[in-house]
């Protein structure tokens, strides 16, 4: 078994579909460790608040399969803006990390670049790993988010009943 820690995302009934997304993880991967949820403005477009969280769970799957899995997800809650990259969207799941795993494929990165680009990816995810090392960094995710410059980093804690 391996670590793996997803970033949840968003800004189309963000509520509704952030619990549906924690629920189908649950089914499929059992526990999880799951961060603070925050509501912060869309990142390059003009678009409705998005929510962004983080979660951890251990699985048996290996790196590519968990990450078609994530895909399959997000594909019942397809886009507004179809796959571009900086659009609504109903449910973006991102495969963060996967233990010190690296990958670097057409197909997939691990760990994401977003981690130490965005804080609303960050953040929640230095919660729920802090003590994890980045693996190509070699320094923790607390320590990076301790390092983050935060003037832009535009998040606040909502509560969102789970269960």
């Amino acid at each position: 078994m391996v670590w793996a820690c997803v970033g949840i995302g968003s800004n189309i009934e963000p509520g509704q579909n952030v619990r549906r997304a924690l629920a189908e993880l649950r089914r499929r991967f059992g526990a999880l460790t799951i961060s603070t949820i925050y509501a912060n403005p869309a990142v390059g477009f003009a678009g409705d608040d998005f929510l962004n969280l983080a979660v951890k769970f251990a699985t048996a799957l290996p790196v590519h399969e968990l990450a078609a899995q994530l895909r399959a997800i997000e594909a019942r809650h397809p886009a507004r803006g179809g796959a571009a990259k900086f659009t609504a969207r109903a449910l973006d799941l991102d495969l963060l990390l996967y233990g010190d795993r690296v990958v670097d494929s057409p197909s997939l990165r691990v760990p994401r670049p977003e981690i130490t680009r965005y804080a609303f990816v960050l953040r929640p995810l230095a919660e729920i790993a802090g003590d994890c090392l980045h693996p190509l960094l070699g320094v923790t995710l607390a320590e990076l988010w301790v390092r983050f410059d935060r003037s832009q980093a535009l998040l606040r804690p909502i509560v969102l009943p789970i269960e």
